[in-house]
């Protein structure tokens, strides 16, 4: 029988009429707003929360969650119902048909705290963000209700919400898009996305089958199951596997999402593994990759997160990933602006940051796409040919990497405070990776994790400090929490070896006499890192007294006078075989159908004059790869 998770559905809300001017309302009961919500009602914010839909979204949709992801669920009070019921990865496994060409296993440090990469379906996850709001008394979730009008001035947001009892009026001082890739609000501010949409098309199917297999990540580029396809392969919990598989980019939707075609295709893969194991198809749906977004998520007093605001190509699972941290983001942002602790134009910040970061997820997302769906005729060639060349030379397996979703950086955020030149280490912008810690505590020492010790505000840290500078730190965070009310400000220190320091009120002490946290962080003498409540450096500073003018920059949401005006990124490492594929891509597509075999005859005559011997050596290997299997 199948253990697939099938939500019920929730009875519909009337919203209740009020003159009240609202502070907050959230249009979209997806992660993203469900997040939006949470982090805004821990910093005591009320929320109206409106749902179109009476149920949490069905079918997997999105399946992977990150590890920074995993964070975001601890800070916002569902980690651990989350993480009881999440299948972490081993690893991947690329085929070419039937050969292996690409195996790798997810990274694990010894310090990590949580897995880099967890499989759970979105309709799950949800469900148990939904049972977190029920415990807010803060937030009132309306299940039914869409937004069907929306006007703004200065002062508020106007909106109009169908309900089961009829339209509904609605005033408040923020609204959040949180809707969805096919935002109504979007469309009811005459707003549209830009960028790329890809060719690709892909039909997504969840089944119930009790494979022994693992919980890898498998790919199969033309499986001799559909020649001619590529089929990726996830495990998830209660024995459901999705799969995805490419279909033309021609190919009608309706056509290939019905049942029959969609059982046949998948009958075909599993009989090709050998399985003689019942299985039952549990859902399906169909995708197109798009790089768009909006060009700014502040419009007014309306903001937009999520799918809202951007689409990222699946890809790499950047898409639930990069809404988590929109919504973290923004929730303490918002909650500045609606506590009066930060001018509105925090959340300018917030747009210009959270673009930036889709312009990350992008710049790798589109990578992955090239390979699993290339677009023009250059890059399926030029996939093609890497597929083949991997078979026998395992250094180019590495363009098929599918560059999974990490934590995107804030270098460019107009809030980030940048370092003297030359310093190295964790740079203002970079998330703050967790790490298991031990702590000091009057019943002795004990196992933590940074994150859980820094909490969920700002964090004032320093490592391998004397007893005077650890002083410092803790009256700084005292000082900050006065300003950033009622934001929380927490002091965490690791003493130098043989320094004591006493653990009290909002200063945490950690046992480091190796000094591992200050080698992780590339902390200088005495140096003091302050880290936002979502886990980005927003300064470093070896002078203390700096911090005021950071934090007025802060609230201000604006660089302050003589700051340059944008922090230097750190070099994107793009080695020179992904250098020469996406190069040779390129210039295929350009060069035109007609001459691209001259093209590639003059290329290789300019290269063998730079190559000499190693000509006939490389002209050789390319015969070879080149055979049909």
């Amino acid at each position: 029988m199948s253990t697939y998770y099938r939500p019920e559905k929730y009875p519909a809300s009337d919203v209740p009429c009020t003159d009240e001017v609202l502070p907050v309302v959230i249009a979209g009961a997806g992660p993203v707003g469900m997040a939006v919500a949470l982090g805004l009602a821990r910093r005591g914010v009320p929320v109206t929360l409106l749902e179109a839909a009476d149920q949490v979204s069905f079918g997997s949709r999105a399946i992977c969650v990150s590890r920074h992801s995993l964070e975001v669920a601890h800070r916002l009070g569902f980690g651990e119902r989350l993480e009881k019921i999440v299948l972490p990865w081993v690893g991947g496994r690329s085929f070419h048909r039937d050969t292996e060409v690409l195996r790798f296993a997810m990274p694990y440090a010894a310090h990590a705290v949580r897995p880099p990469m967890v499989n759970v379906s979105q309709s799950e996850l949800e469900q148990v963000m939904v049972e977190a709001i029920e415990d807010q008394p803060l937030i009132s979730l309306y299940w039914g209700a869409e937004v069907v009008a929306c006007g703004q001035d200065d002062e508020e947001v106007r909106l109009d919400v169908s309900t089961a009892a009829g339209t509904r009026r609605l005033r408040a001082r923020w609204v959040v898009a949180a809707d969805g890739g096919r935002s109504r609000l979007r469309s009811l501010l005459g707003l549209r996305m830009t960028g790329t949409s890809y060719e690709g098309s892909y039909v997504i199917a969840d089944i119930h089958w009790p494979s022994a297999l693992p919980a890898e990540r498998l790919v199969w580029f033309d499986a001799p199951s559909n020649p001619g396809s590529t089929i990726i392969m996830h495990r998830q919990p209660r024995d459901i596997w999705r799969i995805d598989y490419q279909v033309d980019a021609a190919a009608d939707a309706e056509a290939e999402t019905e049942e029959r075609r969609i059982r046949d295709r998948i009958t075909r893969h599993l009989e090709w593994l050998d399985n003689d194991v019942p299985w039952t198809l549990e859902w399906h749906g169909f995708y197109r990759a798009h790089a768009l977004a909006l060009p700014d998520f502040a419009h007014g007093r309306v903001v937009f997160a999520g799918d809202a605001a951007h689409l990222v190509p699946i890809f790499g699972v950047r898409g639930l990933n990069s809404g988590m941290e929109d919504a973290e983001t923004l929730a303490w942002q918002l909650a500045a602006v609606v506590h009066g602790s930060a001018d509105a134009e925090l959340l300018e910040a917030y747009s210009a940051e959270r673009h930036d970061a889709w312009q990350q997820n992008v710049a790798n997302a589109g990578k992955s796409t090239m390979i699993m769906s290339p677009g023009g005729h250059g890059y399926r060639m030029t996939r093609d040919a890497v597929l083949v060349l991997a078979e026998r030379r395992p250094e180019f397996a590495g363009l098929l990497n599918p560059r999974q979703s990490s934590a995107t950086h804030a270098h460019r955020s107009p809030l980030t405070w940048p370092t003297e030149p030359g310093v190295s280490g964790l740079l203002p912008g970079d998330p703050l990776e967790d790490r298991r810690v031990r702590v000091l505590a009057e019943s002795g020492v004990r196992v933590s994790s940074l994150s859980a010790e820094r909490g969920s505000g700002f964090t004032v840290l320093a490592a391998g400090v004397n007893a005077e500078r650890a002083e410092q730190v803790a009256w700084w965070a005292e000082r900050l929490a006065t300003e950033l009310a009622p934001e929380p400000v927490r002091a965490v220190v690791a003493p130098a070896a043989g320094t004591a320091v006493t653990p009290t009120g909002e200063l945490r002490v950690l046992d480091d006499p190796d000094g591992d946290l200050a080698t992780a962080l590339g902390s200088r003498a005495g140096e003091v890192f302050v880290i936002r409540p979502d886990g980005l450096v927003l300064c470093r500073v070896t002078d203390p007294g700096r911090l005021a003018d950071i934090v007025g920059h802060l609230v201000a949401g604006t660089r302050r006078s003589g700051r340059p005006s944008t922090v230097p990124p750190q070099p994107v490492e793009v080695d020179d075989r992904e250098r020469n594929w996406l190069a040779l891509s390129s210039a295929l597509d350009e060069v035109g159908a007609d001459d691209r075999e001259g093209f590639l005859t003059r290329l290789a005559l300019l290269l063998g004059e730079h190559r000499g011997e190693l000509f006939e050596e490389a002209i050789a290997g390319a015969r070879l790869s080149g055979r049909a299997p």
